[in-house]
């Protein structure tokens, strides 16, 4: 049997970021929407759809070789994955948040208060072990408190032996958790959009997460699975860096050519060709997506015409020929 990489991909609300990269990549995913082994278009690679949550769990195990999760889920679950490549996408902050009526700017000055005058803490929150950790960066927890962990609490299970500072598994709806069932929720947030809509105060950022790309060291030891994941990293990477990029074309005379290229450093090592017509000269190359606006002037002055390309990929193949000359 031919062997294969396994490969997952998420579900839920970074899926759709994802097979837009994919597909931008040149990887066909098809099925998607009827199956959770969707067809994909490398015979070397078998794909599944798992959620983000459990990614970097199977990953970690080598269940899966090699998945696509959000930053914050990897910390969650405390998984031993390496991390490939950050996709920059699935911006997400995990934070701190109670209702505004609190006459408190900080969640930990609402917890510290409430710890001095002996009341006990409950947190809603579906990241357990980040919340946790939150609770005993608090420069009072390990005063009052000494090495005792947060009680987590679900429907299952409870653990942790520090009622005072209690952290309830939530199902969804945390923002409706408060005041009744939570002093304090931990939530995930794009834009403080429900929070708000719900009196909450965002507080304190606890951490920004984005999608990686992730595998196991199994991986990296094995040549065969090592090389299909760096076909996948140079591929993706090669999306991730074009979305920061543009491909300019402009038409330059001979006497302005020296003149643009010293006015413009961000011109770097661009193709300069001789046009059919004497005296004038094609310039291309790649610029940083911020820099255009401010080189307009310039160009607008010294050149005659810009094409301006939106690039689908860009790959850079430097750090991957290195390896081979070391091997």
């Amino acid at each position: 049997m031919a062997r294969q990489l396994k490969l997952a991909l998420p579900k839920g609300s970074l899926e759709k970021a994802t097979f837009e990269t994919f597909q931008k990549a040149y990887y066909k995913i098809s099925g998607q929407d009827r199956t959770y082994r969707p067809f994909f278009g490398d015979p070397d690679i078998e794909l599944r759809i798992l959620r983000p949550q459990e990614i970097p769990v199977y990953v970690a195990d080598g269940v899966q070789d090699v998945g696509i999760t959000g930053i914050d889920w990897i910390r969650e679950t405390q998984a031993k994955v390496e991390k490939v490549l950050d996709l920059e996408y699935g911006r997400v902050k995990i934070v701190t948040a109670f209702p505004k009526s609190s006459p408190y700017e900080k969640a930990a000055d609402l917890i510290e208060d409430f710890w001095r005058k002996g009341k006990p803490v409950r947190i809603s929150a579906e990241y357990l072990n980040i919340t946790s950790d939150y609770l005993k960066s608090i420069p009072s927890y390990k005063k009052l408190f000494g090495k005792k962990e947060p009680m987590i609490i679900t429907p299952w299970w409870r653990k942790g032996n520090n009622p005072m500072a209690s952290i309830y598994l939530s199902f969804g709806a945390t923002e409706a958790k408060p005041p009744e069932i939570a002093d304090v929720i931990v939530d995930v947030t794009e834009t403080g959009t429900t929070l708000e809509q719900n009196n909450l105060r965002q507080a304190e950022t606890i951490m920004v997460s984005t999608a990686h790309l992730v595998t196991n060291k199994s991986v990296l030891e094995d040549p065969w699975k090592r090389e299909k994941l760096y076909d996948l990293k140079i591929m993706l990477r090669g999306v991730v860096e074009a979305q920061k990029k543009l491909h300019i074309f402009v038409n330059v005379k001979e006497g302005n050519l020296q003149r643009l290229l010293k006015e413009l450093p961000a011109l770097k090592r661009p193709t300069i060709s001789p046009l059919s017509e004497k005296g004038w000269f094609a310039v291309n190359t790649v610029i940083s997506r911020k820099d255009l606006l401010s080189m307009l002037p310039t160009l607008r002055k010294l050149t005659q015409g810009l094409v301006v390309h939106e690039p689908q990929q860009i790959l850079s193949l430097d750090e991957f020929s290195e390896e081979k000359e070391e091997e």
